[in-house]
């Protein structure tokens, strides 16, 4: 039973990830038997952290745990583990939001339509005033029938595959270990192991990555993966930077392998200026903003009482 929450969630320049005054009525109406605090500096939440049994964060720090005695849960509503420096166990459980992938998978669509119907060349000969018909419909294409390769089939990964579903593509997921496709999936969609992901990149026109950061996905493609790709191909990245390095991307995009990018992580955030990313036209880049939205913390918070009402009994 949780009956007090600690809130740390403050952030120096997106409104959207700060804890709001809409989100303490949130809580209050239903979890009327929790007792909220909030706190907005890191002096302030240390101090009131050995009295919490469970704090929502944006980072924890694992020596912070000597003074929360009382602590039986952290709850983040990042999806990512890179700031949560404990893992679960039998006293203290640590959950991380689950809430993403309609966020991302709207990310995702709109930099495939903005590759697949020449929005980028479009707006370049707008802003010269000419009326190109002809060379702009001769890069346009469609989704519909497009071969979609999802890396990393995890929880958002399906989300995406599911929306990209609806423009009528055919999806590989790629996932460590073998699992039943998603109900969503047509007969010519199929789930893989990632032992096979070079004979699928050959079939692919679309490569998204959803991959999760750490050693088990350091330099996980190779300038051989994006030469196994069909001339024409797209690559986008929503999970972390670290699955490929800059200088195999940018070779890859230099030589055709692909004609472009969507790149929302980098290995180093924020990309350096010195990056020759920034200068390449058929590349798209967002600030690792995939999953941003003005509702990130009012659904972080649904799912979050939600959770505690089903598993705790709050």
């Amino acid at each position: 039973m949780i009956r007090n929450l600690l809130v740390y969630l403050t952030h120096p320049h997106v409104e959207a990830w700060k804890f709001q005054e809409r989100h303490k009525e949130q809580i209050s109406i239903h979890l009327p038997g929790v007792k909220l605090v909030v706190v907005w500096h890191s002096s302030d939440f240390l101090a009131k952290l050995p009295e919490a049994e469970a704090c929502a964060v944006w980072y924890f720090r694992s020596e912070w745990l000597k003074k929360a005695d009382k602590l039986k849960l952290i709850t983040t509503p990042a999806a990512g583990t890179d700031w949560i420096k404990v893992d679960s166990g039998e006293n203290l459980q640590v959950w991380h939001g689950g809430f993403h992938g309609p966020l991302m998978a709207e990310s995702v669509v709109g930099a495939a339509l903005y590759f697949c119907k020449a929005f980028g060349p479009s707006r370049e000969y707008q802003e010269k005033k000419k009326w190109a018909r002809v060379k702009i419909s001769q890069k346009i294409t469609s989704l519909h029938g497009a071969r979609v390769t999802v890396l990393g089939f995890g929880r958002i990964g399906q989300v995406i595959a599911r929306k990209l579903k609806s423009f009528g593509c055919q999806v590989t997921g790629v996932k460590r270990k073998m699992i039943d496709p998603p109900e969503f999936f047509a007969s010519q969609d199929r789930v893989v192991t990632v032992e096979k992901l070079k004979e699928v990149l050959g079939e692919t026109d679309h490569l998204i990555v959803v991959l999760p950061g750490g050693e088990t996905t350091d330099g996980l493609l190779t300038a051989d993966h994006f030469q196994c790709l069909p001339q024409g191909s797209f690559f986008y990245n929503v999970g972390r930077g670290n699955v490929v390095t800059e200088e195999i991307l940018v070779q890859a995009l230099k030589d055709d392998s692909i004609a472009g990018a969507y790149l929302d992580v980098f290995s180093t955030e924020p990309l350096p200026e010195s990056s020759p990313l920034w200068e390449m036209g058929n590349v798209l880049i967002q600030p690792h903003l995939s999953a941003a939205s003005p509702h990130y913390l009012d659904l972080y918070f649904d799912e979050l009482i939600e959770r505690l009402k089903r598993e705790v009994g709050v």
